[in-house]
């Protein structure tokens, strides 16, 4: 029996990564290696037929270990992992900050380094980076995450066209708004980031205003699975694509960046927060 091709998956205990690990090991086509920092979180993936592991993408070791584990039939790595600290910048902590960028980018190449030898070997190979339309465009308070998926958007840049004579395609996917449990905790570390009566209350007071709807609205954004489904498209198309917006509202926000300027783009802001309906 030919062994089926591994894909390695990273923040699989909630939203994106759990529905991407569910897709593939569904499909059967698949040896799926379904990743959490605590595995427990992923005992019904598990039960599905995926192989359940610890990976904390701060820690070398563990992502040494699955990558070794997955050996020469890794053909899929799936950097999902990610974490945002909301705050105004005066006020947000250094150490989330270069949390974030441990876990989201340096974790990211980390990965990659670990993979890319064995993809190189077999002469194919695919990577998928999960960024975001938050790499395109920033909002304010939140450029403790926003800083991390800029820098996703060069590193894909970068690493396409370096691995590209081995046979290894890169695709970077740009979720828009999803519904998942990230909003929760853009709310409450936005909450938690700053004097609740300090000089930028106002500025987080409308921010958060605008996150709740958002974040808190059935019918807004996506759902994990439509992410999935561009990820899964992203391993198994003919060619990998550089890209997939899957936004629904990021269109909107991208072009109006593009065509506005800064100095529009900001003015656009402040008339959307001031105008946000207070509860």
């Amino acid at each position: 029996m030919t062994e089926k091709p591994a894909v390695l998956i990273t923040g699989c205990s909630t939203g994106i990564g759990r529905a991407t690990a569910e897709r593939l090991t569904a499909s059967g086509d698949w040896t799926v290696y379904a990743t959490a920092r605590d595995p427990e979180t992923l005992r019904d993936l598990g039960a599905a037929g995926a192989r359940v592991r610890r990976l904390d993408t701060t820690d070398d070791e563990s992502m040494r270990a699955v990558v070794d584990e997955a050996g020469d039939s890794l053909f899929g790595l799936v950097n999902n992992a990610g974490y945002g600290e909301y705050g105004v910048v005066e006020e947000l902590p250094v150490e989330a900050l270069r949390r974030g960028f441990e876990t989201n980018v340096v974790g990211t190449v980390r990965l990659c380094q670990l993979a890319l030898p064995r993809m190189r070997a077999a002469g194919a190979g695919r990577i998928v980076i999960v960024g975001s339309v938050g790499g395109l465009f920033t909002f304010p308070a939140a450029a403790g995450y926003h800083l991390t998926k800029y820098a996703l958007e060069s590193l894909a840049d970068a690493l396409r066209y370096e691995v590209a004579p081995f046979g290894v395609g890169v695709t970077l996917i740009q979720p828009g708004l999803v519904r998942t449990e990230f909003g929760a905790t853009a709310l409450r570390t936005l909450a938690a980031n700053g004097a609740a009566d300090g000089p930028y209350t106002e500025v987080k007071s409308q921010v958060e205003t605008m996150y709740r709807r958002a974040f808190t609205d059935p019918a807004a954004g996506v759902g994990p699975e439509t992410v999935a489904e561009a990820i899964e498209g992203a391993l198994t198309g003919e060619r990998a694509p550089s890209r997939d917006l899957v936004a629904a509202e990021g269109p909107y926000f991208v072009n109006l960046r593009r065509e506005l300027g800064d100095d529009g783009f900001d003015g656009a802001l402040r008339t959307m927060l001031a105008n946000e309906p207070r509860e």
